[in-house]
């Protein structure tokens, strides 16, 4: 049982990624080979600027709802009530912040033309970037180990 909880918790922040086809294009390099002109670059900031406290802040919830589902679901006596009431909390942050997110892609798509658009797609990742996804794995396991030791002092 202890493993199945430790798979589960280690699967839920794949569950937490943007669907596919959504990344941040508009800060990669991609951005500046789709020939965009100084309106589009405009207009795709102000979108971005729009979103992202908004987006800041939901990420948080997400990463809050996880750590809470994780205290409850670590506890000695599980509390089915507690255990789904952070479920529905981290169901409810996770859509939240999917929605906000897709929302601001679509305002994006917009500013684009066909072309552009067709292009964008062609170069977007396949998946998840195994790099980025190994690193955000190695940041939270971080985080329930506390800070590292500090380093020895060489005399």
């Amino acid at each position: 049982m202890p493993r199945l909880v430790i798979l589960l918790l280690l699967a839920l922040p794949l569950l937490a990624q943007p669907p596919r086809g959504f990344f941040n294009w508009w800060d990669s390099p991609i951005a500046k080979d789709l020939n965009l002109s100084d309106d589009q670059t405009r207009q795709i900031r102000g979108i971005v600027k729009e979103y992202r406290l908004k987006l800041i802040d939901q990420r948080a919830a997400v990463q809050k709802a996880e750590a809470e589902m994780e205290d409850v679901f670590n506890e000695d006596a599980l509390d089915q009530r507690r255990a789904n009431d952070s479920i529905e909390r981290l169901i409810t942050a996770r859509g939240d912040l999917t929605r906000s997110f897709t929302q601001m892609s679509l305002r994006l798509r917009s500013v684009l033309t066909a072309d552009q658009y067709r292009e964008l797609q062609k170069r977007r990742p396949a998946g998840p970037n195994p790099e980025v996804m190994r690193e955000r794995l190695q940041l939270r396991q971080q985080r329930r180990q506390g800070p590292p030791p500090p380093p020895p002092q060489q005399q």
